[in-house]
């Protein structure tokens, strides 16, 4: 019974580590080159990085989002996804880089293809993000 319980012991750190998720760093980011937007392009490679100092200087105060068309609180959502979500791929860029389609990673949702159209203001800053599962 002591054997068990030092095994035990001994693998819980093990074990926990590997449900550790690490945001990913510069080596490992996946490639931007198709996007043409460069908001957009910096938007993505915050999310990537789990950035959300560079994330919100991206957007408007307020900014509108929408998921699967239900309005969600940008805040919340922000601070639940960057470092825990990211995309994989990007398969499709359109409506001038403001629209992406892509294979997508959720720590918690798990992998599914999704969508990010972005809306910019005068100034060049996002106002509006719809995101949602995408069929392509």
């Amino acid at each position: 019974m002591k054997t068990l319980l030092y095994i035990a012991i001994c693998l819980l750190p093990l074990a926990m580590s590997a449900q550790r998720r690490t945001p990913p760093t510069k080596n490992n980011m996946m490639n931007t080159d198709k996007l043409t937007n460069e908001t957009v392009k910096k938007a993505i490679t915050a999310l990537q990085a789990g950035d959300k100092n560079a994330w919100y200087t991206l957007f408007t105060p307020g900014p509108e989002l929408f998921d699967d068309g239900n309005k969600i609180d940008f805040k919340s959502f922000s601070e639940g996804a960057l470092g825990h979500e990211r995309f994989t791929s990007i398969d499709k860029v359109e409506n001038n880089g403001l629209d992406l389609y892509g294979k997508f990673h959720s720590d918690k949702w798990g992998d599914f293809k999704t969508y990010f159209k972005f809306q910019l203001n005068k100034e060049g800053k996002i106002s509006r993000l719809e995101i949602g599962q995408a069929s392509y």
